[in-house]
């Protein structure tokens, strides 16, 4: 690719240069490219974004988000933002630059090479993987902070140390005005909670640990837990498994806006769905699945789980 150079302005030094190298990604809020920072040749992750047309400047809102990243980096487990840019694109509008560290690979290609392989993930690096989202995530909430699309695509991992860090915190709600649709990738439904695909409006900490619950079902299997293609096959991915919710399980459900009849299931034996994970795991598993959010467990306490009782910690 032909290599382009851009001078941006904004915070830090006047005239910091980066030099883009590839394009790693597109997401809904901008192009992610990876690049060479040209003062001390340190690669990063370059995330650049348009802001709203009408704003004069960069958004209030904006400013907040941006503010909440770098609070929230200072967390081990959370993808760094080491600074961000302003500038303006060909057309004339203000875009951000957000300069994140850069990281080799994500956990859903992490999860891809063993599929391709017919292996498992070694139980010990899914135990490590699993302790190191959890704490990361009880750190955002402790700062009352939610992800709200925590999947494997934007876990970060570095290969070699097998580092865990959570990245696209905080974006779906400083640029609400997405580019453009995916091109190439469905926006997955698969790590949603059931009561954001019910249509509940107020919603809690517990939606990421329904995420969190699914990513660690994938860890084990190398396969989706609920692989819906819409919002209602998701449901009923869901219900298949788990059980068909009803207002004794989960009190208030039927009064949720996208609430119907749905088919009756009975609830199947988790270790149906996720075969090789031990008992201490099944239990934590179910413990973030359940259906009534105030019921499943959180992110600070799913850490002092005994599923991770024999995990070494240190470093971690």
């Amino acid at each position: 690719m032909e290599k382009e150079v851009i001078g941006l302005s904004g915070s830090g030094s006047a005239m910091d240069a980066f030099e883009k190298l590839e394009k790693v990604g597109e997401g809904t809020y901008g192009k992610v490219y990876r690049a060479r920072e040209k003062a001390t040749g340190k690669i990063v992750a370059l995330k650049k974004t348009r802001l709203h047309e009408d704003d004069e400047g960069v958004p209030p809102t904006t400013l907040r988000e941006v503010s909440i990243l770098r609070m929230l980096s200072r967390d081990p487990h959370v993808v760094k933002l080491m600074d961000v840019k302003q500038g303006l694109n060909k057309e004339g509008y203000t875009v951000l630059y957000l300069v994140f560290e850069y990281m080799d690979t994500d956990l859903k290609k992490f999860i891809r090479t063993f599929r391709s392989t017919s292996q498992n993930i070694p139980s010990n690096i899914v135990k490590s993987l699993m302790y190191q989202l959890c704490k990361g995530v009880a750190f955002c909430h402790g700062h009352g902070i939610l992800h709200r699309d925590l999947k494997p695509h934007n876990l970060l991992m570095d290969r070699k140390t097998m580092m865990l860090k959570i990245a696209d915190l905080g974006l779906a709600r400083a640029f609400t005005v997405p580019l453009k649709k995916y091109t190439h990738e469905i926006l997955t439904l698969w790590y949603r909670a059931p009561e954001v695909l019910l249509g509940a409006t107020h919603y809690s900490t517990a939606v990421d640990m329904w995420s969190v619950a699914c990513i660690f079902a994938e860890l084990v299997t190398n396969q989706a837990l609920f692989p819906g293609d819409s919002e209602l096959q998701q449901l009923l991915h869901i219900f298949r498994l788990l059980g068909t919710p009803n207002e004794e399980r989960w009190p208030g459900v039927s009064k949720l806006v996208n609430w119907h009849e749905y088919p009756q299931w009975s609830p199947q034996s988790l270790s149906k769905a996720v075969p090789d994970l031990d008992e201490d795991g099944l239990d934590l598993l179910s413990q973030m699945l359940q259906y009534e959010p105030s019921k499943r467990i959180s992110a600070k306490k799913a850490m002092e789980h005994p599923y991770f009782d024999d995990l070494n910690k240190a470093g971690l």
